[in-house]
């Protein structure tokens, strides 16, 4: 069976450790799969371009763009990588598309959603959109999940969020997915912010792939605000799993990534920009059969 390398490289992150890379809130990936380059999310688009040239990365070499839902802080570097790239396949789900918003602490309103810009960009001639609702193959081995179903009882829908500015609709984040990739040690899973709950998802994507481990967890988990019951459930949940790498990000929040890195002290990794993994993958004809 042949082998190649994949590449996962942070390019946006609320964090930045290295000299000329910057930081802001949000989160992107550059991943290259099977010889093909695919963006997950695109942060805020402040640092995107700047950290993909300090790191070598050429956006305009984009193949396709998945969304893990439709937050200012995933989808606000759209313009910026649509208007270099030639052709792209953008894969979100439709409900990303929606007006989002939320109700701060102080009860004041604010637009989360993706900025008119970014959906200016999206109507382009080089880009096509594909709906995804259900597990779509972005390219063999390398799958976006669509929605989520929600089935744990501590992964709770944020009361704050909504779909109107009257506050009246509140937003479920149907349109949260995560991606997820094949590799010789077992399945690679990339979250942006896991508003579907971070076990929901797992227990997803393995009921998807059966017969394959976690090997990795990169991203996203959002318990800025969970309670110590929620953390503590999750852990519980993720011990479950074989996962020989854990590498918190962004939205995680401060007490759970310190709970996370005291459980799997010996398995967890930082994840900020200019962080980087390679996993060895089956050949392209090897992963068609995971699709």
């Amino acid at each position: 069976m042949g082998q190649t390398k994949a590449r996962v490289t942070i390019l946006v992150e609320n964090t930045a450790k290295r000299a000329r890379l910057l930081a802001e809130h949000g989160l992107a990936y550059w991943i290259e799969y099977g010889g093909h380059r695919i963006l997950f999310d695109t942060g805020q688009g402040y640092v995107l371009r700047h950290n993909a040239a300090e790191l070598n990365i050429d956006l305009a070499s984009v193949e396709a763009l998945v969304l893990s839902h439709g937050h200012y802080d995933h989808t606000g570097g759209i313009a910026e990588v649509l208007s270099r790239a030639k052709e792209v396949d953008v894969y979100a789900h439709p409900a990303a598309f929606r007006p989002k918003f939320m109700q701060r602490s102080d009860g004041s309103i604010r637009s989360i959603g993706i900025p008119e810009a970014a959906s200016q960009a999206l109507h382009g001639p080089a880009v096509t959109v594909h709906h995804v609702s259900q597990p779509t193959i972005v390219f063999p081995g390398l799958v976006a999940t669509g929605s989520i179903p929600r089935v744990t009882e501590f992964e709770v829908p944020n009361p704050r969020f909504f779909l109107d500015d009257a506050c009246r609709t509140q937003d479920l984040l149907e349109d949260d997915q995560a991606v997820y990739f094949t590799t010789q040690q077992g399945l690679v899973v990339l979250l942006g912010c896991a508003h579907s709950g971070a076990i929901n998802t797992f227990r997803y994507i393995t009921q998807l792939v059966p017969d394959q481990p976690i090997h990795a967890l990169i991203g996203g988990m959002h318990m800025v605000d969970a309670s110590e019951e929620r953390i503590r459930e999750t852990l519980r949940e993720l011990k479950n799993w074989t996962i020989q790498l854990i590498a918190p990000a962004h939205c995680t929040g401060m007490n759970a990534t310190l709970a996370v890195w005291q459980a799997f002290s010996n398995r967890c990794r930082e994840a900020c920009v200019g962080s980087q993994w390679e996993f060895s993958i089956p050949s392209p004809d090897d992963t068609a059969s995971h699709g």
